[in-house]
């Protein structure tokens, strides 16, 4: 059943998607409030290729 197998995929996607675009407010709103902190913003970059490299290997 691949179709049941992208509708999972699809979901995870979307999931990750919601969490970056989360932890982008998330980071900036640290960074104003309390200055840069330069381990919050490279997790948020690693955290953004992971979810390229989905959206990218989702399409097949």
């Amino acid at each position: 059943m691949p179709g049941s197998m992208n509708g999972s995929a699809d979901g995870s996607t979307r999931t990750m998607g919601v969490l970056t675009i989360g932890g982008l407010v998330v980071v900036t709103a640290y960074t104003v409030a309390l200055g840069s902190n330069g381990w919050l913003w490279f997790g948020w970059v690693v955290l953004g290729l992971i979810t390229l490299a989905m959206v990218a290997t989702r399409t097949t």
